[in-house]
């Protein structure tokens, strides 16, 4: 066996590849299991053709009959939009969707070593994984994380999610050397919200100067990913105070019942947009549009440089 066994292009990337056009890798979980149907698959279909208008080829990537797909059809999209056999996928599971030829969607993490396997070195999604609140107790670190101390890969979000313990997250970025670089202001997103609290590492608000700093990390072969924070558009985003309350009762909720693990965030994903009427959806959808802008610009002057 080697890698190309396992790798399959779209027409679209293949051609895109063979033309050194620039690519942005997208993820399948925010399909599978980050929002509902519908809407998923609307909303894949809308940011991919934001790449596309940007001067970018989109690379949605998923598990499907024991091969990494760069590059998704329309029907294969429904089909991640609509099967409950999805499997999320992260680092531990590759090996396990690919062997046994099942579904599988790719979480950040797993989509970070496939875009690296495939020579693409932007990648667009909602937020990152990272440190859970009572991580000193449970130990639930997103496997997001370490893959950022690791692939080479530039990941565009709006922060990480507000569910989540963001300064433990920052602190445990730093402590493995990964960049947190910020676009249009000091500190660091929040998924819901653009502001954290927490100042990023660095503000770098120009595409082509996002390129520069990537291209010189990894001259000097720091290895690794960076974290490239696009807060949500103030006119779409939930204030701080309210995601909060809402947060911490969807977390209370989740631990009465048990939930742990992966199961976690898709059930807060999805409490918290039953407990906001959906308004939680909508600036969902509205920051991976903002993000895939950025994105494109990012891979363009990548391309161009």
């Amino acid at each position: 066996m080697t890698l190309h066994t396992f790798i399959e292009y779209s027409a679209e990337v293949a051609a895109a590849r063979a033309a050194g056009s620039p690519i942005v890798a997208l993820e399948s979980t925010i399909i599978s299991h980050g929002m509902p149907y519908p809407q998923n698959v609307q909303t894949a279909r809308e940011v991919e053709q934001i790449i596309r208008d940007g001067g970018a080829v989109p690379a949605t990537i998923a598990i499907l009959d024991g091969k990494i797909r760069i590059g998704l059809s329309e029907a294969e999209l429904e089909l991640l939009g609509q099967s409950p056999e999805a499997l999320k996928v992260s680092r531990r599971d590759l090996p396990y969707v690919l062997a046994s030829g099942k579904i599988g969607a790719t979480t950040v993490a797993a989509t970070m070593i496939c875009a690296a396997l495939a020579g693409i070195q932007v990648f667009v999604t909602g937020g990152i994984g990272g440190v859970h609140r009572g991580a000193e107790t449970s130990f639930d670190i997103s496997a997001d994380l370490q893959e950022l101390a690791q692939t080479s890969v530039a990941v565009v979000c709006a922060g990480a999610k507000s569910i989540l313990d963001i300064g433990l997250t920052l602190e445990y970025l730093e402590t493995h050397g990964v960049p947190v670089i910020a676009i249009g202001q000091d500190n660091f997103a929040a998924f819901y919200t653009p502001d954290s609290g927490f100042k990023a590492d660095f503000r770098i608000d120009a595409a082509a100067e996002q390129a520069r700093f990537l291209q010189t990390k990894w001259a000097l072969g720091l290895a690794g990913g960076v974290v490239i924070a696009n807060p949500v558009p103030a006119g779409q985003a939930m204030e701080r105070a309210e995601i909060e309350r809402i947060t911490a009762q969807a977390l209370a909720e989740a631990a009465a019942q048990g939930i742990a693990g992966k199961a976690v965030t898709p059930y807060l994903l999805a409490r918290i947009k039953a407990l906001t009427e959906g308004r939680s959806l909508a600036t969902n959808i509205a920051l991976v549009k903002h993000n895939a802008v950025a994105g494109a610009r990012l891979a363009v002057a990548l391309a161009a440089s």
